[in-house]
């Protein structure tokens, strides 16, 4: 009895500290019973458990280099460019990219073989790195994970008994689902990221047009919870149209794409 009332108590002084914060990329108010620097922590913890669950790093390290700096390029000119990002392949062949938040970032191999160009990884990666700036992870943990979980996963160092073990704990954080208007927030950012950081944003537009492409063969699960891909290349082609219509002379980077993804990739 002791012990749950502890955890109640806990929990209220969460929820009275940390019980809202401002959404950066909208500038909208957003439940959160997470700090930032907790977000970092939960990151840290069950990033190793990520690279575990989903087939381990690509081992060519020269194309993690080449991921990270197109990703550190855009993380640079993002909401929050002084947090520490991780950008990593990962020997999946499933098409998937994803992110923990406290900046963490990882797209797998089976997606980086059906890119074409750089723009086009600039494009998902800064979609990603927008739902990292948002704390849409931590706002969704924060509606729909019990607070015994959520405190486990952000305090405890050690699984006590009758608590999650932390490949239970990644399977939860990472069955998350964005809402539609997140999956928006994080494409609209995701494009000014882009486009800051001097890349093509109709690369982004490429992409859901592969995507698209893709689902008619076979189902793609993580595309579920995004808009439909004909409403996606609509709002996404407007969103250049209205925002970033000078795009003449911005980065394509095909023949680079090539170079140092799919020739790697392909050996």
């Amino acid at each position: 009895m002791f012990k749950k009332s502890g955890l109640l108590i806990i929990g209220l002084i969460y929820c009275f500290c940390c019980g809202c914060a401002t959404n950066p990329v909208t500038g909208e108010a957003q439940l959160m019973l997470i700090s930032e620097q907790q977000d970092i922590e939960i990151g840290r913890k069950y990033a190793p458990e990520v690279e575990k669950q989903m087939g381990g790093r690509v081992a060519d390290q020269l194309l993690q280099n080449y991921v990270d700096s197109v990703g550190q390029k855009l993380a640079r000119v993002s909401h929050k460019p002084d947090l520490q990002y991780h950008f990593v392949a990962l020997e999946s062949e499933t098409l998937n990219a994803f992110a923990l938040p406290g900046g963490y970032v990882f797209i797998t191999s089976g997606m980086l073989k059906k890119l074409a160009t750089e723009a086009q990884l600039a494009g998902i990666l800064s979609h990603e790195i927008t739902h990292i700036v948002a704390r849409h992870s931590s706002a969704n943990m924060s509606r729909e994970i019990g607070i015994s979980i959520l405190l486990s996963a952000v305090i405890s160092d050690k699984t006590p008994q009758g608590v999650l073990t932390a490949a239970d704990l990644t399977r939860q954080i990472l069955g998350l689902q964005y809402s539609r208007q997140q999956e928006q927030e994080a494409d609209s950012g995701g494009l000014d990221y882009m486009f800051s950081a001097g890349y093509n944003p109709y690369g982004m537009v490429e992409t859901v047009q592969m995507l698209e492409n893709e689902q008619k063969q076979r189902p793609i699960e993580f595309l579920s919870t995004h808009p439909a891909p004909q409403n996606r290349i609509v709002y996404l082609t407007e969103n250049i149209r209205t925002k970033h219509h000078d795009f003449e002379g911005l980065r394509t980077g095909k023949e680079d794409y090539h170079r140092a993804v799919l020739e790697r990739l392909s050996n």
